[in-house]
């Protein structure tokens, strides 16, 4: 919040105003008045900002103690995982082993470090 008052402020400095396209307000942070709508409007910005973080915390919690895991499922199971490990050891070099099932290579090494 501190960056964005020192940018408002090095413009008000300037001779740039303020206004506000969400709430429709122009603000002349040249008197008390204008200052004051100005400050109230970033601390309550940075209320909001703070509660939505802590709700989206506890979400993300709430939903690992149901068994939710977050991020993308993986594309590749166990036996696709078994398939791979199986030509690896038979001596196919990781790139073909990447070009078959269409993934980079790093790719195949995430699955095989993970399984």
């Amino acid at each position: 919040m501190q960056d964005l008052i020192q940018i408002v402020n090095s413009l008000n400095d300037q001779g740039i105003g303020f206004h506000s396209l969400q709430e429709n307000l122009t603000m002349d942070r040249g008197n008390a008045t204008g200052q004051l709508m100005f400050n109230l409007f970033a601390a309550f910005a940075e209320f909001e900002r703070n509660l939505i973080q802590e709700r989206s915390a506890a979400g993300r919690v709430a939903a690992k103690a149901r068994g939710r895991l977050g991020g993308r499922p993986e594309k590749y199971g166990p036996k696709d995982v078994e398939m791979m490990k199986s030509l690896i050891e038979s001596g196919t070099p990781i790139k073909d082993v990447a070009e078959r099932w269409g993934v980079s290579r790093t790719t195949i090494y995430r699955y095989l470090e993970r399984h």
